[in-house]
């Protein structure tokens, strides 16, 4: 959006700022254990008591179950950090399955003016929220 002035000499215009989108960061406070997991082809920057939703693991978890995480890429424990090529060997991520579910409904509609061409698909992704017990 441009703003008009009116000047002497003639109108000009003057550019308003854009606002742009704030990215939430993760703030890592010294001491804090934290790992970077890989699951359902994602990465996940994990921490100790975070709750995460993650992609379906497996068919037959319910809640209450524990679970490993055992693609860790990366490890920090406040003063040392491990990468891993790609993953750390040994390393594991406890964590308890809260909930299975699935996700809001994505309404899908192809439409073609003039041709009578119209479909509407739904769909709903299938989810684990988990738990993050301990970063080992």
């Amino acid at each position: 959006m441009q703003k008009k002035e009116e000047t002497k000499k003639g109108t000009t215009t003057k550019k308003t700022p854009v606002v742009r989108a704030v990215i939430k960061k993760t703030l890592v406070v010294k001491g804090t254990d934290f790992a970077v997991i890989m699951t359902g082809g994602k990465q996940y920057q994990v921490f100790a008591g975070e709750y995460l939703k993650v992609e379906k693991i497996s068919d037959n978890l319910k809640a209450g179950d524990k679970i490993f995480f055992d693609k860790v890429l990366l490890t920090d424990d406040g003063s040392k950090t491990v990468v891993g090529s790609p993953t750390i060997s040994g390393a594991k991520v406890s964590a308890e399955v809260m909930e299975v579910g699935r996700a809001d409904k994505v309404t899908v509609i192809k439409y073609k003016q003039k041709s009578r061409y119209f479909k509407k698909r739904g769909h709903r992704q299938p989810y684990t929220k988990v738990m993050i017990l301990e970063v080992k």
